[in-house]
Protein backbone atom coordinates (compact mmCIF):
# COMPACT_ATOMS: atom_id res chain seq x y z
CA UNK A 1 0.00 0.00 0.00
CA UNK A 2 2.67 2.19 0.98
CA UNK A 3 4.81 1.96 -2.56
CA UNK A 4 1.38 2.69 -4.44
CA UNK A 5 0.61 5.73 -2.49
CA UNK A 6 4.24 6.91 -3.40
CA UNK A 7 3.81 6.26 -6.97
CA UNK A 8 0.73 7.69 -6.98
CA UNK A 9 1.93 10.66 -5.33
CA UNK A 10 4.89 10.70 -8.43
CA UNK A 11 1.83 10.28 -11.22
CA UNK A 12 0.00 13.71 -9.70
CA UNK A 13 2.82 15.60 -9.21
CA UNK A 14 4.43 15.27 -12.86
CA UNK A 15 0.44 15.80 -14.21
CA UNK A 16 0.53 18.88 -11.94
CA UNK A 17 3.46 20.28 -13.04
CA UNK A 18 2.96 19.44 -16.97
CA UNK A 19 -0.35 20.97 -16.77
CA UNK A 20 0.80 24.25 -14.37
CA UNK A 21 3.78 24.43 -17.12
CA UNK A 22 1.35 24.13 -19.94
CA UNK A 23 -1.53 26.76 -18.83
CA UNK A 24 1.77 29.31 -18.33
CA UNK A 25 2.18 29.09 -21.89
CA UNK A 26 -1.00 30.56 -22.66
CA UNK A 27 -1.33 32.67 -20.01
CA UNK A 28 0.90 34.93 -16.99
CA UNK A 29 2.78 32.31 -14.20
CA UNK A 30 1.50 34.62 -11.75
CA UNK A 31 -2.27 34.03 -12.77
CA UNK A 32 -1.71 30.39 -13.06
CA UNK A 33 -0.29 29.89 -9.66
CA UNK A 34 -2.97 32.08 -7.84
CA UNK A 35 -6.21 30.66 -9.30
CA UNK A 36 -4.73 27.10 -9.25
CA UNK A 37 -4.22 27.31 -5.41
CA UNK A 38 -6.72 29.33 -4.41
CA UNK A 39 -8.91 26.64 -5.77
CA UNK A 40 -6.76 23.74 -4.15
CA UNK A 41 -7.53 26.18 -1.13
CA UNK A 42 -11.08 26.18 -1.36
CA UNK A 43 -11.68 22.24 -1.72
CA UNK A 44 -8.96 21.85 1.29
CA UNK A 45 -11.31 23.94 3.32
CA UNK A 46 -14.21 22.48 2.72
CA UNK A 47 -12.31 19.20 3.68
CA UNK A 48 -11.23 20.49 6.99
CA UNK A 49 -14.48 21.55 7.54
CA UNK A 50 -16.30 18.24 6.72
CA UNK A 51 -13.94 16.23 9.05
CA UNK A 52 -13.66 19.03 11.92
CA UNK A 53 -10.38 19.42 11.56
CA UNK A 54 -10.55 22.87 12.80
CA UNK A 55 -10.30 21.77 16.12
CA UNK A 56 -6.77 20.24 15.62
CA UNK A 57 -5.23 24.27 15.23
CA UNK A 58 -1.94 24.53 17.26
CA UNK A 59 1.33 26.69 17.60
CA UNK A 60 3.08 24.33 14.88
CA UNK A 61 0.40 25.77 12.02
CA UNK A 62 2.96 28.90 11.83
CA UNK A 63 5.15 26.04 10.17
CA UNK A 64 2.20 26.12 7.33
CA UNK A 65 1.88 29.66 7.38
CA UNK A 66 5.85 30.16 6.10
CA UNK A 67 5.45 27.27 4.20
CA UNK A 68 2.54 29.28 2.56
CA UNK A 69 4.49 32.43 2.36
CA UNK A 70 7.32 30.47 0.40
CA UNK A 71 5.09 28.62 -1.76
CA UNK A 72 3.76 31.21 -4.44
CA UNK A 73 7.15 32.43 -4.66
CA UNK A 74 8.27 28.65 -5.70
CA UNK A 75 5.37 27.96 -7.60
CA UNK A 76 5.80 31.21 -9.86
CA UNK A 77 9.73 30.63 -10.23
CA UNK A 78 8.29 26.44 -11.01
CA UNK A 79 6.06 27.56 -13.95
CA UNK A 80 7.55 30.70 -15.24
CA UNK A 81 10.82 28.09 -16.33
CA UNK A 82 8.52 25.88 -17.43
CA UNK A 83 6.82 27.53 -20.13
CA UNK A 84 10.31 29.71 -20.76
CA UNK A 85 12.66 26.30 -21.21
CA UNK A 86 12.54 22.45 -21.61
CA UNK A 87 9.94 20.60 -19.50
CA UNK A 88 12.16 17.56 -19.68
CA UNK A 89 14.82 19.65 -18.33
CA UNK A 90 13.02 21.56 -15.61
CA UNK A 91 11.05 19.08 -13.92
CA UNK A 92 14.21 16.67 -12.99
CA UNK A 93 16.22 19.89 -11.76
CA UNK A 94 13.69 20.82 -9.36
CA UNK A 95 13.98 17.57 -7.41
CA UNK A 96 17.23 18.78 -6.23
CA UNK A 97 15.01 20.64 -3.65
CA UNK A 98 15.88 17.45 -1.48
CA UNK A 99 19.30 19.36 -0.40
CA UNK A 100 17.15 21.52 1.75
CA UNK A 101 15.86 18.54 3.99
CA UNK A 102 19.49 17.09 3.90
CA UNK A 103 20.35 20.43 5.15
CA UNK A 104 18.41 20.73 8.25
CA UNK A 105 19.31 17.55 9.17
CA UNK A 106 23.31 18.72 9.26
CA UNK A 107 22.46 21.77 10.88
CA UNK A 108 20.30 19.31 13.99
CA UNK A 109 23.76 17.32 13.74
CA UNK A 110 23.24 14.58 11.31
CA UNK A 111 25.89 13.89 9.12
CA UNK A 112 25.48 12.24 5.39
CA UNK A 113 26.92 9.37 4.55
CA UNK A 114 28.68 7.93 1.59
CA UNK A 115 25.65 6.90 -0.34
CA UNK A 116 24.30 10.34 -0.01
CA UNK A 117 27.79 12.31 -0.24
CA UNK A 118 27.46 10.07 -3.73
CA UNK A 119 24.11 11.82 -3.95
CA UNK A 120 24.89 15.35 -3.98
CA UNK A 121 27.73 14.98 -6.35
CA UNK A 122 25.80 13.04 -9.34
CA UNK A 123 23.06 15.76 -8.56
CA UNK A 124 25.51 18.32 -9.08
CA UNK A 125 26.93 17.17 -12.17
CA UNK A 126 23.12 16.82 -13.56
CA UNK A 127 22.91 20.58 -12.65
CA UNK A 128 25.64 21.41 -14.93
CA UNK A 129 25.00 19.40 -17.59
CA UNK A 130 20.90 19.66 -18.18
CA UNK A 131 21.24 23.55 -19.42
CA UNK A 132 22.92 21.74 -23.00
CA UNK A 133 25.03 23.70 -24.81
CA UNK A 134 24.23 27.14 -26.04
CA UNK A 135 23.83 25.66 -29.95
CA UNK A 136 22.44 22.74 -31.75
CA UNK A 137 19.03 22.44 -29.89
CA UNK A 138 16.42 23.89 -27.52
CA UNK A 139 19.10 25.31 -24.21
CA UNK A 140 18.19 26.29 -21.37
CA UNK A 141 19.22 29.82 -20.79
CA UNK A 142 20.93 30.73 -18.02
CA UNK A 143 17.24 32.30 -16.38
CA UNK A 144 15.48 28.94 -16.76
CA UNK A 145 17.79 27.79 -14.96
CA UNK A 146 18.29 30.34 -12.44
CA UNK A 147 14.45 30.17 -11.84
CA UNK A 148 14.45 26.23 -11.27
CA UNK A 149 16.90 25.86 -8.59
CA UNK A 150 15.31 28.69 -7.26
CA UNK A 151 12.31 26.97 -7.38
CA UNK A 152 13.36 23.80 -6.12
CA UNK A 153 15.21 25.18 -3.08
CA UNK A 154 12.08 27.12 -1.91
CA UNK A 155 9.90 24.06 -2.77
CA UNK A 156 12.66 22.03 -0.47
CA UNK A 157 12.12 24.35 2.61
CA UNK A 158 8.17 23.86 2.06
CA UNK A 159 8.24 20.56 2.60
CA UNK A 160 10.74 20.95 5.55
CA UNK A 161 8.49 23.18 7.20
CA UNK A 162 5.16 21.06 6.14
CA UNK A 163 6.75 17.90 8.04
CA UNK A 164 7.69 19.99 10.98
CA UNK A 165 3.88 21.31 11.22
CA UNK A 166 2.37 18.15 10.19
CA UNK A 167 4.47 16.27 13.29
CA UNK A 168 0.93 16.26 15.10
CA UNK A 169 -0.56 14.44 12.85
CA UNK A 170 -3.06 16.96 11.45
CA UNK A 171 -1.87 16.96 7.91
CA UNK A 172 -4.77 18.01 6.49
CA UNK A 173 -5.40 21.10 8.65
CA UNK A 174 -1.76 21.53 7.97
CA UNK A 175 -2.18 21.72 4.30
CA UNK A 176 -5.49 23.70 4.04
CA UNK A 177 -3.31 26.66 6.62
CA UNK A 178 -0.29 26.27 3.62
CA UNK A 179 -2.88 26.98 0.76
CA UNK A 180 -4.98 29.43 2.52
CA UNK A 181 -2.21 31.15 2.74
CA UNK A 182 -0.42 30.54 -0.54
CA UNK A 183 -3.97 32.28 -1.85
CA UNK A 184 -3.82 35.46 0.50
CA UNK A 185 0.29 35.96 -0.65
CA UNK A 186 -0.58 35.13 -3.78
CA UNK A 187 -3.80 37.60 -4.18
CA UNK A 188 -1.59 40.78 -3.12
CA UNK A 189 0.86 40.15 -5.71
CA UNK A 190 -1.42 39.84 -8.27
CA UNK A 191 -2.69 42.95 -7.51
CA UNK A 192 0.29 44.48 -7.29
CA UNK A 193 0.72 43.29 -10.88
CA UNK A 194 -2.07 44.24 -12.62
CA UNK A 195 -1.24 47.92 -12.74
CA UNK A 196 1.72 47.34 -14.44
CA UNK A 197 0.87 44.10 -17.11
CA UNK A 198 -2.64 42.34 -17.96
CA UNK A 199 -3.37 39.04 -16.42
CA UNK A 200 -5.51 37.71 -18.17
CA UNK A 201 -8.14 36.84 -15.69
CA UNK A 202 -11.14 36.46 -18.24
CA UNK A 203 -9.00 33.42 -19.60
CA UNK A 204 -8.17 32.58 -16.47
CA UNK A 205 -12.14 32.21 -15.98
CA UNK A 206 -12.25 30.23 -18.71
CA UNK A 207 -9.05 27.35 -17.60
CA UNK A 208 -10.53 27.62 -14.05
CA UNK A 209 -11.55 23.68 -14.44
CA UNK A 210 -8.02 23.15 -16.02
CA UNK A 211 -6.25 25.48 -12.38
CA UNK A 212 -8.68 23.89 -10.24
CA UNK A 213 -7.51 20.24 -11.27
CA UNK A 214 -3.70 21.43 -11.37
CA UNK A 215 -4.46 22.68 -7.61
CA UNK A 216 -5.97 19.65 -6.46
CA UNK A 217 -3.19 16.98 -7.95
CA UNK A 218 -0.56 18.84 -6.52
CA UNK A 219 -2.20 19.06 -2.91
CA UNK A 220 -3.52 15.21 -3.17
CA UNK A 221 0.37 14.42 -4.09
CA UNK A 222 1.59 16.09 -1.02
CA UNK A 223 -1.10 14.05 1.18
CA UNK A 224 -0.26 10.82 -0.70
CA UNK A 225 3.51 11.10 0.18
CA UNK A 226 2.46 11.84 3.53
CA UNK A 227 0.52 8.76 3.87
CA UNK A 228 2.79 6.20 2.22
CA UNK A 229 5.91 7.78 4.69
CA UNK A 230 3.49 7.02 7.60
CA UNK A 231 2.42 3.37 6.18
CA UNK A 232 5.85 2.18 5.16
CA UNK A 233 9.58 2.94 5.03
CA UNK A 234 10.12 6.69 4.23
CA UNK A 235 13.15 6.14 2.10
CA UNK A 236 11.21 3.81 -0.28
CA UNK A 237 8.29 6.06 -0.31
CA UNK A 238 10.72 8.74 -1.28
CA UNK A 239 12.65 7.20 -4.26
CA UNK A 240 9.16 6.29 -5.64
CA UNK A 241 7.49 9.67 -5.45
CA UNK A 242 10.55 11.08 -6.80
CA UNK A 243 10.03 9.43 -9.98
CA UNK A 244 7.81 12.22 -11.48
CA UNK A 245 9.70 14.30 -13.23
CA UNK A 246 9.89 11.41 -15.74
CA UNK A 247 5.82 11.40 -16.17
CA UNK A 248 6.28 15.33 -16.82
CA UNK A 249 9.26 14.58 -19.22
CA UNK A 250 7.41 11.74 -21.01
CA UNK A 251 4.07 14.40 -21.40
CA UNK A 252 6.15 16.82 -22.73
CA UNK A 253 7.92 14.67 -25.27
CA UNK A 254 4.27 12.90 -26.18
CA UNK A 255 2.44 15.74 -26.43
CA UNK A 256 4.38 18.85 -27.11
CA UNK A 257 7.09 17.03 -28.97
CA UNK A 258 10.24 18.67 -26.63
CA UNK A 259 13.00 17.28 -28.15
CA UNK A 260 16.28 17.70 -26.27
CA UNK A 261 19.71 17.33 -26.45
CA UNK A 262 21.95 14.38 -25.70
CA UNK A 263 23.64 16.24 -23.02
CA UNK A 264 20.37 17.54 -21.79
CA UNK A 265 18.66 14.15 -21.72
CA UNK A 266 22.04 12.64 -19.50
CA UNK A 267 22.26 16.03 -17.20
CA UNK A 268 18.70 15.52 -16.34
CA UNK A 269 18.99 12.05 -15.76
CA UNK A 270 21.76 12.52 -13.66
CA UNK A 271 19.79 14.61 -11.81
CA UNK A 272 17.15 12.09 -10.94
CA UNK A 273 19.73 9.71 -10.19
CA UNK A 274 21.26 11.98 -7.52
CA UNK A 275 17.99 12.79 -5.94
CA UNK A 276 16.90 8.52 -5.73
CA UNK A 277 20.88 8.22 -4.45
CA UNK A 278 20.03 10.73 -1.78
CA UNK A 279 16.83 9.28 -1.01
CA UNK A 280 17.95 6.28 -0.49
CA UNK A 281 20.84 7.14 1.54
Amino acid sequence: MSAALALLASLLWGVADYGGGAITRRMPALTVVVLSQTAAAAVLAVAVTATGGWGGAGAALWYAVAAGVIGPFALLAFYRALALGPMGVVSPLATVGVLVPIGVGLFLGERPGAVQGLGILVAIAGVALAGGPQRGGAAASRQVLVLTLGAAFAFGAVLALIAHASSGGALLLTLCVQRLTNAVIGAGMLAAAARRQPLGLRSGGRALPSLTAVGVADVAANGLYAAASHLGSVAVAAVLASLYPVVTALMARGLLKERLLRVQVVGAGLAVAGTLILAAG
